[in-house]
């Protein structure tokens, strides 16, 4: 049976700072990502069990369980994408256009999106996602991991709003955070997400760069 697998940072540790110290990189990316992929590894095993004892009594928490350790794993793999060392500035063709047209403008936008992700209640995620029943580009909430699945939307630009991603750096100033994930997004890697769902595509993974 395959498993999933803790993907390699497409940068060192250190490469995020000041924006992101080593450290919490290190401990973001090896710990709280690698114990996701263990989940989601962990409960495919659990799930297997009980269809071989055919004992399906444990398995509404097992089914929320394997969302939230797989949506994990998923949601930060494409995180490390969206952001890069040589990141920040804004989005030029088709998708500064598309910001433009359904935000008004790239600072309306920024704004929403820095307003979602700070004042995500407890634990989660901002995301600016493509809706593809009205053909447009939303701004998002997700909680903790789980994937708005019932909006048919899919991400191209997420940012994490857990503690564990800021609180040794930034303790409890979330908009501080957020403020600095700006200088890091690699808008390249966006660029790619949204022409990948506007041609269908609804995979969370970067398309071939």
């Amino acid at each position: 049976m395959s498993q999933y697998v803790l993907p390699d940072l497409p940068y060192d540790y250190a490469a995020l700072e000041p924006a992101i110290t080593g450290e919490i990189l290190e401990l973001h990316h090896s710990k709280h990502h690698a114990a996701y992929v263990k989940g989601a590894n962990d409960t495919l095993e659990r799930l297997a069990e009980t269809r071989e004892k055919d004992d399906f009594s444990g398995l509404v928490g097992l089914e929320k369980t394997f969302a939230f350790n797989l949506s994990g794993h998923v949601l930060h793999t494409m995180f490390w994408d969206n952001l890069s060392p040589d990141g920040g500035g804004r989005p030029d063709g088709e998708l500064a256009a598309a910001i433009t047209e359904h935000f008004g403008s790239f600072d309306a936008f920024a704004k929403q999106l820095t307003a979602a992700t700070a004042g995500v209640q407890g634990s989660g995620w901002g995301v600016l996602a493509w809706e593809p029943l009205s053909q447009r580009l939303i701004v998002e909430q997700v909680y903790d991991h789980h994937g708005n699945v019932g909006m048919n939307t899919t991400p191209v630009l997420v940012f994490d709003a857990w503690e564990h991603a800021y609180y040794l750096q930034y303790r409890n100033v979330r908009p501080d955070y957020v403020q600095k994930l700006w200088t890091l997004v690699d808008w390249a890697d966006v660029t790619r997400r949204f022409d990948a769902a506007r041609a269908g595509a609804t995979g969370l993974i970067a398309p071939s760069k």
